[in-house]
């Protein structure tokens, strides 16, 4: 190549400065886009480098390193579509939002305003989850408005608002966990899904900590771990229950923090006695010795954490799941100073700025409470509307799958999510998204819920719209734009604001720049419990990430909660001392337990990470993970496909033989659709408390597919 080529190549690479698109950690990092004008090179090249900042330290994984690979796909919607004839074709704008308008508007005047509905997600931006909420509440005037967190975050959500009197993903800063002297992970593999806080870990080990690991899996963060409790799915109360009994017959209690700082240890004391220990641990598949080491490793160590994740909290007793290991932590007094407190793993990139500002059924901006009259006037005011306008509080995400099945909600937007995957009963998704009137999808990609739509909208990537992201740690970050948009894609808060105006609202929504509507999102969140009144963007591209809350601007954020006081009325905390009820669900029909997560090379259902050669390599279709003597007694081998089945529904994927998973329980991971999806198996009761599917407990039987013999007619007989 020639020194003149190699100027112009060097001239024409782009530096983007951005952040991953996936995990909560939203690690920082830049890509270089070059090689466009290289003589006789096909595409462009991409180097992709991490930037120090406070949560990853400049480190990025395998999905960071290769997400710019969807955000070039050819695949990506560049027009919106329209259905014609059974076909979704392409057309223009103006189009796309006169048939929106027609059909929202139609469907409102014939069934009322509550007959539309909206579906958002958790990698949404601040910006845009907040114009979500506000888009259905005044633009739409529906009360039916939540979103895919629903299914990440929320037992521990309910739980950390009704033990604390808020919820925040970690009670302390990502740095405080080398302070650590034992660490408690229940229900996380830290090590595929957020790898980049793994050296945080590995430097608590160097300094003595012990870390145990509560998962029905031998996962990677089991394997770095000192103890590994292999619990029977469903049972995690139990266990949480049992340690603390064996932690107050020893006396590690801290009574000075218990008469100080908290109300209810009495009840709890009382609760606890009857407890039987032998019991307990059976119950939970473990030996006694095994819960008894883990409960004074905890109890005995000056300071410690405990953090859960999916594993735990997507139960139909998350709720109280995580209520109970939270007894631990403040039994113990390990909360509110460093090395000490509770974190809750957020899973999506945005999952806890998106579950604070107004598109989860219950809330408004600021974690305001929508049935509160005072939090309404207050939003209201913001937003130069009357409160007695707005509508009240919706229903959650699989149960609004319910209503469309019903044909009480007669069309759904979806923006950033797809939930004829994601969700549980995916049969009965599907057949409720067939019903609808009017189905509008906003997405990079056609998935699986997109083709099913009359009108798709094409949105912007990662590094093509600017906006807000908090993350696992309550750290709120501003990720730039660097890149523009391909071909007629339009940025998700864009569309929302046409929409808005198309249906006669347009003065509410008079945003010409992401910056704009954070400001009004930090007015409508001033005095809430999420407070960002006090944070900028110009503070944040000066601070490079802020705290909430952080209530002015001349006020730090709040990285270590709780030091001196909780968040209720009273300052003090809440044990929780409702009994809560394993699941038994197993049978002789359905004996074996299935459990769902992620694997290292996807996210969520893999639209985006299956549009990433590098990360598709990896894993290129779904697998069941099955102990060797479970698959011996059903005669099934390492490879072959097999079929799952619940009372709900089946899928089929291969068989994965491993011996890291109890001889009892199936994993398989979340990230596929079609058959191959496991949540057709997954059964649709709900935590009464959070509304969580119990995504980790499903009674299932499993067999080869060799045993099946097809006909002509589809009907089948067994051999």
């Amino acid at each position: 190549m020639l020194q003149s080529d190699r100027a112009e190549a060097a001239e024409a690479a782009a530096v983007i400065e951005t952040q991953c698109p996936f995990c909560s950690v939203q690690c920082k990092m830049t890509v270089t886009e070059g090689g466009k004008g290289i003589p006789g090179q096909r595409r462009a090249e991409y180097k992709v480098e991490g930037v120090p900042n406070a949560a990853s330290e400049g480190r990025v994984c395998v999905k960071g390193m290769h997400a710019h690979q969807h955000a070039v796909h050819s695949q990506r919607l560049t027009h919106p579509f329209i259905r014609s004839n059974g076909e979704l074709v392409p057309c223009s704008w103006d189009e796309a939002f006169a048939v929106a308008r027609q059909h929202l508007q139609g469907i409102s005047e014939q069934h009322g305003p509550d007959a539309n509905a909206v579906y958002g997600g958790g990698s949404l931006t601040n910006e845009t989850a907040y114009l979500l909420g506000k888009f259905a509440r005044v633009a739409l005037g529906t009360r039916y408005i939540d979103y895919n967190g629903r299914f990440c975050m929320s037992a521990a959500a309910s739980a950390g608002s009704k033990t604390f009197g808020i919820d925040r993903g970690l009670t302390f800063r990502l740095a405080d966990i080398p302070l650590a002297r034992c660490i408690v992970l229940a229900g996380t593999n830290i090590a595929e899904c957020q790898p980049t806080l793994l050296p945080y870990f590995n430097q608590a080990k160097e300094n003595g900590a012990k870390i145990i690991v509560i998962d029905p899996r031998k996962t990677a963060t089991a394997a770095m771990a000192d103890m590994h409790l292999p619990i029977r799915p469903g049972t995690d109360t139990i266990l949480a229950d049992a340690m603390l009994k064996i932690i107050m017959d020893e006396g590690f209690i801290d009574e000075t923090f218990i008469q100080a700082r908290t109300n209810g240890y009495d009840e709890l004391s009382v609760y606890l006695n009857s407890l039987d220990l032998s019991q307990a641990a059976d119950i939970c598949g473990l030996e006694l010795e095994q819960i008894r080491e883990a409960a004074l490793a905890y109890g005995e160590a000056d300071t410690g954490m405990v953090l859960t994740a999916r594993g735990v909290e997507q139960q139909t007793d998350g709720h109280l799941a995580v209520r109970h290991f939270l007894n631990l932590v403040l039994a113990t007094g390990k909360i509110g100073r460093e090395g000490c407190g509770y974190g809750a793993i957020t899973g999506q990139g945005n999952g806890q700025g998106g579950r604070e500002h107004g598109q989860k059924a219950d809330q408004l901006p600021g974690y305001r409470s929508i049935e509160s009259e005072k939090d309404r006037a207050y939003v209201a005011s913001v937003w130069g509307v009357e409160a007695a306008t707005l509508p009240g509080k919706g229903v959650s995400a699989y149960e609004m799958m319910e209503l469309i099945h019903q044909g009480v909600i007669k069309s759904l937007f979806v923006m950033g999510s797809n939930p004829i995957v994601s969700n549980p009963n995916a049969g009965l998704v599907e057949e409720g998204l067939n019903k609808l009137d009017f189905l509008m999808v906003a997405d990079m990609f056609m998935s699986e819920t997109a083709r099913m739509a009359d009108l798709v909208l094409p949105v912007t990537s990662y590094m093509e719209n600017e906006g807000t992201l908090t993350n696992l740690e309550g750290r709120v970050l501003l990720r730039e734009a660097g890149r523009q948009a391909p071909g007629e894609a339009r940025h998700d808060w864009m569309i929302l604001c046409s929409m808005a105006d198309m249906l006669g609202k347009g003065h509410y929504f008079r945003f010409h720049e992401p910056e704009e509507i954070f400001n009004e999102l930090r007015l409508a969140s001033k005095g809430g419990i999420a407070d960002y009144y006090g944070i900028s963007y110009d503070r944040l591209r000066r601070e490079k990430g802020v705290y909430w809350p952080c209530p002015s601007p001349e006020e730090a954020g709040v990285g270590l909660l709780f030091q001196q006081s909780f968040a209720h009325p009273d300052g003090k905390a809440l044990f929780s001392i409702m009994e809560g009820d394993p699941w038994k669900g197993v049978s002789e029909e359905y004996p074996l337990i299935l459990t769902n997560g992620r694997v290292l090379s996807h996210y969520l259902t893999g639209v985006q990470t299956r549009r990433s050669p590098s990360l598709l390599a990896r894993e290129l279709e779904n697998f069941v993970e099955i102990h060797p003597i479970t698959a011996q007694r059903y005669r099934i081998r390492d490879g072959e496909w097999v079929e799952a089945q619940s009372e709900h529904g089946c899928f089929t994927v291969r068989a994965r033989i491993k011996d890291q998973i109890r001889e009892d329980t199936l994993f398989v991971p979340m990230h596929w659709g079609g058959v191959q999806n496991v949540n057709h198996a997954t059964r649709p009761d709900l935590d009464p408390f959070c509304k969580m599917p119990g995504f980790k407990t499903s009674a299932v039987r499993i067999r080869p597919l060799h045993q099946k013999v097809y006909r002509e007619n589809d009907s089948y007989t067994e051999r």
